[in-house]
């Protein structure tokens, strides 16, 4: 695998996350050690944030929201998500707009 954010799961892909609430705007950041950087607009109260970080990359990657799970990581910054049915070269692939080919690491 390209990308150390990804992760094999039964059901689909993990996607490892470390997400910046309360930001300026909603956008993927890049990798930061192992996972993805994603800033959101939201507050982390009630569940808002995880709501959205759910949402803004189903809509990022061109998936249905149903296709996005929150596996772990309900009350932290670190979260994994579930890309249900998808493997992780598909993954790989609908990151690379994010993240490049991965061939400079």
């Amino acid at each position: 695998m390209k990308y150390p954010c990804l992760q094999k799961k039964k059901g689909g892909t993990g996607l490892e996350l470390c997400v910046q609430p309360r930001s300026s705007r909603n956008q993927i950041v890049g990798l930061q050690g192992s996972a993805l950087k994603i800033k959101l607009t939201a507050p982390p109260v009630d569940g808002a944030a995880n709501k959205l970080c759910c949402e803004f990359l189903a809509r990022q990657l061109g998936l249905p929201r149903s296709t996005v799970e929150l596996l772990s990581g309900e009350t932290s910054r670190h979260k994994i998500v579930l890309l249900r049915d998808l493997d992780c070269w598909q993954v790989e692939d609908l990151l690379v707009p994010f993240l490049g080919d991965g061939s400079a690491s």
